[in-house]
C-alpha cells in the first residue's frame, strides 16, 4: 500500500511500528492490503502484510503498515464488508446496542430448541462410536501412504466423543444427571481428558466469554508476559503462531491436573475424574502396547489424539478470535455482546460437521448452553432471523486461519490485538514464516 503525502493529517506506521503523522493525503492501494480512512482521524486499518520505509517528506511515496484497528465507523456496512473480505469472514456483524441483554436474545428462541430428545442424543453416541470404530479399522488396513487420511478421519471421529461429553457437562444430553456424568466421563476417557476439571473450567468460559483474565479459553497475550524473557517470548511466538493448532495440549496440561486451580467444593469430583483418567492410562495404554507394540500405540492412539487436538485448538480459536472481536475488562464487559457479537459461526465441510455434532454452530451454544447439539441449527436459524445483522459468520478457509495466527497475538486496548512482528520484528521469524507460506485464499 503506497500513500502520497500532501496537506492533511495521516497516521502511518514505520519500521519501528510507531505512529508518524504528516500532511494531506492521496492514496494508491495495492492488492496486498485494504486501506480504510476516516477523515476525523485518518487511521490506516487492515492486516499487516508489508513493512516499509516512511520518509517524512512532502509528495513522497511511502509504504505503510496496515494494522487491525477497529474504527469508529464500524457500523458502516461497506467497511464491514471490506473487513470481512480481508479477514476471511462471510459476514462481520454490526455492533450490538448496549441496551440489548442476553435475556432479550434468549427470549426470541423457540422453546423446542431447549428440549432434550433421548433418541437424538443416543444417535449421536452411535455416530461417534461407529465412525471411530471405522477409523480404527482404516488405520489397521491402510498402507503407510494412506495413514494420514485414516488418522484425519479417526481424529475427527474422536472429537465427536468430546462433543458428547461437552453436552453432558452442560446438562443438555439427558434428564438423568447421574447418567450424564457417567457418559461424559466415559466419552472423555479416550482423550485422557478429566471430565469434571474440564466442566468446571468450561463453565467459567461461558460465564466470562471474552473477558480479559477471567476467560479460561483463548485470550490475548499480555504485553508484560511477552516481555518477560527472550526464551518465553520465543515460546509464546511459536505457541500462538505455528503451533497454535495444537496449543490445546498445553491448555489441557495446565488447567486440568492442578488441584490448586479448583475451589474446595470442587476438589472431590476433580479427584474422581483424575483417577478415571489415570486408570485408563495405566490399563489402556499397556494393553495397546502389549497387542500392537509402541508403534501401534503411536499409530492407533497418539496420531488420532493429535488430530483431535488439531480440531480442539482450531474450533476454539475460530469461535472467539478475530482482529475485530475485543476482549474486555470486567467493568466494560457486556454478556450479550460477548456471547452474540463476540462468537463466530463457522461452516466446515459437511462430514466434519456430522462427526463433530454441529459444535461449530456456536453462537446459539453461547447464547444458551442448555441447547443440545442436535438443536443448534434450528436455534441458529432463529437467531439469524431475529439478530442476523449482528452475527459474525465464516466458512473455514486459509485466510481466516492466517489472520488469526499472524495478527491476533498481544492485547491492545485500542486495536484489540498487536502482532508479535510489530512488537519484536527482529525476533518474529515464526510469524513472518507463516505470512510467507500460508495460503491467502478464502
Amino acid at each position: 500500500m503506497a500513500c502520497k503525502i500532501s496537506n492533511s493529517m495521516f497516521l502511518c506506521l514505520g519500521p519501528s511500528q510507531r505512529p508518524i503523522r504528516s500532511q494531506t493525503i492521496a492514496i494508491h492501494s495495492s492488492t496486498a492490503s485494504i486501506c480504510h480512512l476516516k477523515w476525523d482521524n485518518l487511521l490506516v486499518k487492515g492486516i499487516n502484510h508489508r513493512k516499509g520505509i516512511i520518509p517524512l517528506r512532502r509528495n513522497k511515496v511511502i509504504q505503510a503498515v496496515a494494522v487491525p484497528v477497529r474504527p469508529s465507523s464500524a457500523d458502516s456496512a461497506e467497511y464491514r464488508k471490506q473487513l470481512a473480505e480481508t479477514y476471511g469472514f462471510r459476514q462481520i456483524g454490526e455492533p450490538l446496542p448496549d441496551n440489548v441483554t442476553l435475556k432479550d436474545v434468549i427470549d426470541t428462541l423457540p422453546r423446542k430448541v431447549f428440549e432434550i430428545d433421548d433418541v437424538k442424543a443416543w444417535t449421536s453416541v452411535l455416530i461417534s462410536v461407529t465412525s471411530y470404530a471405522l477409523g480404527i479399522f482404516m488405520i489397521s488396513k491402510a498402507p503407510w501412504y494412506l495413514l494420514p487420511l485414516a488418522w484425519a478421519w479417526t481424529g475427527t471421529a474422536v472429537t465427536g466423543f468430546f462433543v458428547i461429553g461437552h453436552d453432558c457437562a452442560h446438562k443438555s444430553f439427558s434428564k438423568n444427571k447421574l447418567l450424564e456424568d457417567i457418559v461424559g466421563t466415559l466419552a472423555f476417557l479416550p482423550l485422557i481428558y478429566p471430565y469434571e476439571p474440564w466442566r468446571f473450567k468450561h463453565d467459567r468460559h461461558h460465564a466470562k466469554t471474552n473477558m480479559l483474565s477471567e476467560d479460561t479459553a483463548w485470550h490475548p497475550v499480555w504485553e508484560k508476559e511477552f516481555e518477560t524473557s527472550p526464551f518465553l517470548r520465543k515460546a509464546i511466538m511459536f505457541g500462538y503462531g505455528p503451533f497454535r493448532p495444537w496449543m490445546s495440549i498445553a491448555h489441557w496440561l495446565i488447567w486440568h491436573f492442578d488441584l490448586n486451580k479448583f475451589r474446595p467444593n470442587e476438589v472431590k469430583r476433580v479427584k474422581i475424574s483424575l483417577a478415571c483418567v489415570f486408570a485408563f492410562m495405566a490399563i489402556g495404554w499397556p494393553l495397546i502396547i502389549y497387542k500392537t507394540g509402541i508403534m501401534g500405540w503411536i499409530k492407533f492412539w497418539l496420531m488420532p489424539w493429535l488430530g483431535y487436538h488439531f480440531w480442539m485448538s482450531t474450533f476454539t480459536m475460530v469461535h472467539h478470535t478475530a482482529p475485530h472481536i475485543p476482549f474486555k475488562h470486567s467493568d466494560e464487559w457486556n454478556a450479550a455482546q460477548a456471547q452474540l457479537n463476540g462468537t463466530v459461526h463457522c461452516d466446515y465441510p459437511r462430514w466434519i460437521e456430522v462427526l463433530c455434532h454441529d459444535i461449530n454452530v456456536h453462537i446459539p451454544h453461547h447464547v444458551s448452553s442448555r441447547i443440545p447439539s442436535y438443536n443448534l441449527r434450528a436455534a441458529h436459524k432463529s437467531i439469524q432471523e431475529n439478530w442476523g445483522p449482528y452475527l459474525n459468520e465464516a466458512t473455514w478457509n486459509w485466510r481466516l486461519m492466517k489472520t488469526i495466527m499472524t495478527v491476533c497475538h498481544v492485547y491492545d486496548r485500542e486495536q484489540n490485538y498487536i502482532g508479535f512482528d510489530e512488537l519484536a520484528p527482529n525476533e518474529a521469524s515464526p510469524i513472518t514464516f507463516l505470512k510467507r507460506v500460508m495460503p491467502d485464499y478464502a
